[in-house]
């Protein structure tokens, strides 16, 4: 604990009980033996001025002070906040345009719930204040933003705001450490207040558990970042001479590529992203790179595919066991069996043969499709938690080594160079367009159909858009791009990208063929009444 208070300020609206939390926080510190003072600023009538209530807490109890007495603040100031609790999303933002929450010591809880200020009901139109608007200014100020829905809480709970805010507070102050009280100490005080207690305890309760349960989840995605950072190290000196904004990106893809692959793959990856960095250091002169570092994630995503062996390691590998205790919550001494279910067809077979066995194969599933029936496949139902069905993943893991003499290696490889040399032919011609047809690598992803439809677009904006045959000079054609990317990702059936085409000149892309299935209608029943 520091010698200096932790300064909190409640920022409520008239009638939500906020003097009743500012006397709850004041009543916990004290029965705790600790040095509190509390001041209030009263607004006016509801959502014309703020209710304001301001808390400072000596950290340490009075028996260690001797007899010291410490000095009080009446208001905050801007810098000296520690938190800020806002039952109203305008308001929490109010007190940061004032000055008072900073980026470097200002944890915000506030609740995603507006109640319109007068200001916004009189406009004519719709004169909403937007909530990413003011996301954004608190996002760009704070420190630490914790979001709950606190009117919810307290719907649900049958409670007041003002209990579920006391919960929120409490449960930033346990999980970090800020004060030395206890779930329970807080509890006590609502339990003091007997009129209402069980219904502000379950308010309480919803609001603590919200805001432990998502520091400890953020807390945990911080470590597994950390962990991958570390792993990184080594790749980080393969990547050492690239730029700075584009080397740090390229160390993971890098310790990616080794972990799905070899060396040989990373370093495949690093001398593909040199190309580009090369290209774009002599088009561009303002040192961003900003196409490099687009072309290093997505490359990195696209050149470590899907494919089944890919998910036999993934799923054999003794983190992912450990991962399923704990999501499961099996206890020690419990039974835990996980069959992993598997449905190779012949696209997964022939992605893993020469190209000219694939090629025979995938002859015989067309055959069988254009007769009507259904694509071949082999569904598997694999007991991943016995000594035999480990194995079993293990041998289909082991099978890395042919993934890079299969066919859907070289038919990947073939497309990334394509999409790679018309990324370097647009920065030849303009940074910008080198830029937006880079981003385009974001296209591929997922598997199956999904991927496959991906890799059309996004050859189909290369060959129609990107080119310097298509329409337009390169500033043209990186906004014709630009819009063909949003417009793909905006619709997965792919309407509004055809409809982005032509109005950008270019042709819509081609209709898919999809095989017609006759089925024969089962004669009814005697006795059966027929539909109408």
């Amino acid at each position: 604990m520091t010698d200096q208070p932790v300064t909190i300020l409640i920022s409520a609206l008239g009638g939500e009980g906020g003097g009743v939390l500012a006397d709850w926080l004041v009543d916990t510190a004290r029965h705790a033996g600790h040095a509190v003072q509390g001041t209030s600023i009263p607004g006016v009538a509801q959502r014309t001025g703020a209710t304001t209530y301001y808390v400072e807490i000596f950290p340490r109890p009075d028996s260690e002070l001797c007899g010291r007495r410490p000095v009080f603040g009446l208001y905050a100031v801007p810098g000296g906040l520690d938190l800020l609790v806002g039952s109203e999303l305008m308001e929490a933002v109010r007190q940061a345009g004032n000055g008072l929450v900073s980026p470097d010591r200002t944890s915000v809880l506030v609740s995603t719930a507006r109640t319109l200020t007068t200001i916004e009901k009189m406009q004519m139109a719709d004169g909403r204040v937007g909530d990413a608007a003011l996301l954004a200014a608190l996002r760009g100020t704070a420190a630490e933003l914790e979001l709950l829905d606190m009117a919810a809480l307290a719907s649900q709970a049958g409670t007041v705001i003002s209990a579920v805010m006391f919960g929120a507070l409490a449960g930033w102050a346990v999980s970090s450490g800020r004060l030395p009280f206890s779930r329970a100490d807080y509890e006590a005080t609502i339990g003091r207040g007997g009129k209402g207690m069980a219904a502000s305890l379950r308010g309480f309760g919803a609001a603590f558990e919200h805001i432990v349960g998502a520091r400890a989840q953020r807390q945990a995605v911080m470590q597994v970042a950390d962990a991958v950072v570390q792993r990184s190290s080594a790749p980080l000196a393969a990547v050492a001479d690239l730029p700075d904004p584009v080397a740090a990106i390229a160390a993971l893809g890098h310790a990616r590529l080794l972990d799905y692959q070899d060396a040989a793959y990373a370093a495949q990856y690093r001398e593909r992203l040199a190309r580009i960095v090369a290209a774009e250091r002599v088009a561009a002169a303002d040192g961003a790179f900003a196409a490099s570092a687009e072309v290093a994630r997505w490359l990195a995503l696209w050149m470590a595919f899907d494919d089944i062996v890919r998910v036999a390691d993934l799923k054999s590998r003794a983190g992912r066991w450990q991962r399923v205790q704990r999501e499961v919550k099996a206890a020690d001494g419990e039974l835990l069996r996980i069959y992993d279910h598997f449905k190779p067809g012949v696209p997964e077979i022939a992605a893993l043969l020469p190209q000219r066995w694939a090629d025979r194969l995938q002859r015989w599933d067309r055959r069988r499709i254009a007769r009507g029936q259904e694509p071949w496949a082999l569904p598997l139902a694999i007991p991943s938690h016995g000594v035999l069905g480990l194995l079993a993943l293990r041998a289909l893991a082991g099978l890395r080594g042919r993934r890079r003499r299969g066919s859907r290696h070289a038919a990947e490889q073939a497309l990334i160079e394509r999409w790679l040399a018309a990324v370097q032919q647009g920065l030849a011609e303009d940074a910008g367009l080198g830029l937006e047809i880079a981003r385009c690598g974001r296209l591929v992803k997922g598997y199956g159909s999904t991927n496959e439809r991906g890799k059309h677009n996004l050859l189909h904006v290369i060959d129609h858009l990107a080119r310097p045959a298509a329409v337009g000079d390169a500033t043209q054609r990186a906004k014709a791009v630009a819009a063909a990317l949003a417009a793909a990702l905006a619709d997965d059936a792919g309407v509004q990208l055809d409809k982005t085409l032509v109005a950008h000149g270019a042709p819509p892309r081609p209709v898919a063929a999809q095989p017609i299935r006759w089925h024969r209608r089962r004669p009814a029943a005697a006795g059966a009444v027929p539909p109408h």
